[in-house]
């Protein structure tokens, strides 16, 4: 059942190997950050060409250090959708050859059912029902997740992700690609209340979520700030931190209220955005003062891995599936359009 999982979906290049009952043998990621940083945001025509350069030395390093042969393997997952077309076509075309060639099974995996999964890959693994929190700089989800293949979306984003707002708040800010992880830093040393912005749509009723809003009243108070020049930098540490905390109350307001209206106690958070520390820190004070708990993939997992494709593949992998006919790639994917496996597996049910 052993499966190589390939992830080419935005600017991470990620390969790896995973075995249901030894685990995950060896990945793989390379991120393209230094390519992307001189444009201040992911190129798709760049962000393709890297993968094509560097995906199938990858593949090889990766078999190699767990000590495997391609026809030895069960299968090949990739990630179908959603994603940059021209990325995703990358690694599904390579994923599809190998298994050609080696006479295996190709695994078509949605990318956002990866990441919902990944906290599986952990010792201190949930177990189903729960409600998955994925937030990152493409999605920002709550879904009920009640075994595999079985979602139900009870909130999104209407428009911009919680990490697209860090991206570009961050940017109005002067600070670095990528801007997320470094607002966050930035944030640490400033102050949460100095500056009062909207907790969107936490005053209604439901779990949609809204970002631009906030967005430009970060916007409106940083031009009214720099009217008599440049930022200083303690003017900027309390606009990250204020940003940060109305995004945090905000994720965690709706979280506490998903759980509070499916009665479930386990919470996963997956996605990039799921590594930001005052989240993780809110999040664990509230639920454990409600008798809930909260899960994470180890912080290298919770951006964009192979890691995860490869566990989405083996939990997807039916008995004798055959070799494949055709490359499967889409931009955009519902998660509520996949199904429950036929078989499932009894230690996940």
């Amino acid at each position: 059942m052993t499966i190589l999982g390939i992830e080419t979906s935005c600017d991470e290049t990620a390969v790896a190997v995973y075995d249901p009952r030894r685990g995950l043998l060896a990945h793989l990621i390379h991120s393209q950050i230094a390519t992307h940083a001189p444009f201040g945001g992911v190129v798709p025509e760049l962000a393709s060409r890297d993968h094509i350069r560097k995906l199938l030395p990858m593949v090889d390093g990766c078999l190699a250090a767990a000590g495997m042969a391609g026809p030895q393997l069960a299968g090949v997952a990739y990630t179908a959708g959603p994603g940059l077309i021209g990325a995703l076509l990358v690694g599904a075309t390579l994923a599809v050859g190998l298994a050609t060639a080696w006479g295996l099974p190709a695994i078509p995996v949605h990318h956002m059912e990866a990441h919902l999964l990944a906290p599986l890959l952990e010792a201190d693994r949930p177990e189903f029902p729960f409600i998955a929190l994925l937030v990152s700089g493409g999605h920002t989800l709550l879904v009920e997740v009640a075994g595999l293949g079985r979602y139900r979306i009870l909130g999104q984003t209407l428009d911009d992700a919680a990490g697209e707002a860090f991206d570009k708040t961050a940017k109005m800010l002067g600070l670095p690609y990528p801007g997320g992880p470094a607002l966050a830093r930035l944030a640490g040393e400033g102050r949460p209340d100095r500056h009062a912005f909207p907790r969107p749509m936490l005053n209604r009723a439901g779990l949609d979520f809204s970002f631009s809003g906030l967005k430009t009243a970060v916007a409106l108070k940083a031009r009214e700030l720099a009217q008599h020049g440049v930022l200083a930098e303690s003017v900027r540490v309390d606009l990250a931190n204020s940003f940060q905390e109305a995004v945090v109350d905000t994720l965690v307001g709706k979280c506490v209220r998903a759980l509070e209206a499916t009665g479930l106690e386990r919470l996963v958070v997956a996605g990039g955005v799921g590594a930001n520390r005052r989240l993780r820190l809110r999040l664990m004070d509230e639920l454990t003062a409600r008798g809930a708990s909260v899960y994470y993939p180890r912080n290298e997992f919770c951006t964009d891995n192979g890691a995860m494709i490869a566990l989405a593949g083996s939990l997807r992998l039916r008995p004798g599936a055959a070799v494949p006919a055709r490359v499967e790639a889409r931009a955009r994917w519902d998660l509520e359009e996949l199904q429950q496996p036929r078989e499932s597996l009894a230690a996940l049910s």
